[in-house]
This record gives C-alpha cells, sequence and structure tokens, in this order.
C-alpha cells in the first residue's frame, strides 16, 4: 500500500483528502504545520507529498526546498502562472490549484507513483531513457554499456536519477552526496564533478542526460 502524506492546516480539507486517498487505497500521513511535516518526514516514509503553501511556521516553499526524494504534488490557492512555474522549478512533481477536482486529483497522484515505479525498480535499479545505474553494485551503464564512474560522480548521479524530473539545488546535492562521498565540498568542486560525468555519459550514449537550470541547480534532461 503507498502511503502519502497530506500537509495542510485546513482541517476541512485535510479530512476530505484523508477520506478520498483512505477510501482509494492509500495510507495516509497527515501534518498540520511546516515544522510538523519536517518531524513527520524525518521519522515515517511516505511515497507522495500534498503540500499546501500556506502553513503556519513554515511555509510550504520552505518545506519544498528540504524534499528532494518524494514526488510532491503543490495543492494551493495560488493560481498565477508565475508562482506554479517557480515551484515546479523548486522541485515540485506538479500542481494543483484550489478548489479542485478530486477525479483530478487521483490521477495526478497515479501519474506521479506511476513515474516513480518505472524510474525505481525493486531490485535497486534506476532506469532513464537507456541509462541505468544499480545502486548495490554500483554499476552505470549507458544503452548495455558499463560506463566508469568515480564515487562521487555515481553519488551525484543516482541522486539526480532518483527524481529525474525535479530540479535538485546545488546546496541540496551536497547535502545528498555528503552521505555516500567526502569529496565534493562546495559548488566549484560540484561542477566540475557533474561536468566530468556528462562528458563520459555523452561520449558513450551520444546525448547530454543531465541539464543545467540556470541559478538553481540540476536535474535530468526530458528527452
Amino acid at each position: 500500500m503507498k502511503t502519502i502524506a497530506v500537509i495542510d492546516d485546513d482541517i476541512n480539507i485535510g479530512n476530505m483528502l484523508q477520506e478520498l486517498l483512505s477510501s482509494s487505497g492509500y495510507n495516509v500521513l497527515r501534518a498540520y504545520s511546516g515544522t510538523e511535516a519536517l518531524l513527520l518526514l524525518s521519522s515515517q516514509s511516505a511515497d507522495l507529498i500534498l503540500l499546501d503553501l500556506m502553513l503556519p511556521g513554515l511555509s510550504g516553499e520552505e518545506i519544498l526546498s528540504k524534499i528532494c526524494s518524494v514526488p510532491v504534488i503543490v495543492i494551493s490557492a495560488k493560481a498565477d502562472v508565475n508562482d506554479k512555474v517557480e515551484l515546479l522549478m523548486s522541485g515540485a512533481a506538479d500542481y494543483l490549484t484550489k478548489p479542485f477536482d478530486t477525479n483530478e486529483l487521483l490521477a495526478r497522484i497515479a501519474a506521479q507513483l506511476r513515474s516513480a515505479g518505472l524510474q525505481k525498480g525493486g531490485d535497486g535499479r534506476l532506469s532513464f531513457h537507456g541509462l541505468e545505474l544499480m545502486t548495490e553494485t554500483r554499476t552505470v551503464m549507458v544503452n548495455g554499456e558499463k560506463i566508469h564512474l568515480t564515487k562521487t560522480e555515481f553519488a551525484i548521479l543516482k541522486q539526480l536519477m532518483k527524481n529525474p524530473h525535479q530540479v535538485i539545488t546545488k546546496s541540496q546535492l551536497l547535502d545528498l552526496i555528503s552521505e555516500d562521498t567526502a569529496d565534493c565540498l562546495d559548488e566549484n568542486s560540484l561542477k566540475v564533478h557533474i561536468s566530468n560525468m556528462r562528458k563520459k555519459l555523452r561520449e558513450t550514449g551520444g546525448m547530454d542526460y543531465i541539464e543545467s537550470v540556470w541559478g538553481i541547480g540540476f536535474k535530468m534532461r526530458d528527452l
């Protein structure tokens, strides 16, 4: 059973979402503030997050900046296109404006979970357009051909492939890869490692798999 975290301070909306999701076969976690959301997500895992922006304590935008490995659908009354673009560029997987149709929400949730399932295999394998990364054996294949990546390059690619359609900021990447390697301590070093890795992938696969998002960070390129 997939678990969805509902982060919304509106009790009525939260209750409605919990009833909708539970009746659709999902396990539901609840948080009513930004601070509570961080505590919840640090102790329990979710497969997807529904995130409101207007939260007491930490805002939804602040919460979003701290989430990297779980798809996030923002649900907000903000309807301005610039707000949507900024949030999607900051890492949100999708954006739904209040009021919303429940059937549309369920369809978007299913699409995000399906996409996440396709990208991550149960055997620790991440796949993206002919690019495969095996986390257990630390192996990377491009169109069936094995390529050699350094420990740091592997750590960076693993984080990008976990959520290939989301932009990961430079600071987030540095924090995430610190668990696997201590050989990348600042943004300049990060850029060098990514440049070297992109060259290796391009030489073997014939295309650029990684996209630089100016002023923000990096993501897997939409091919």
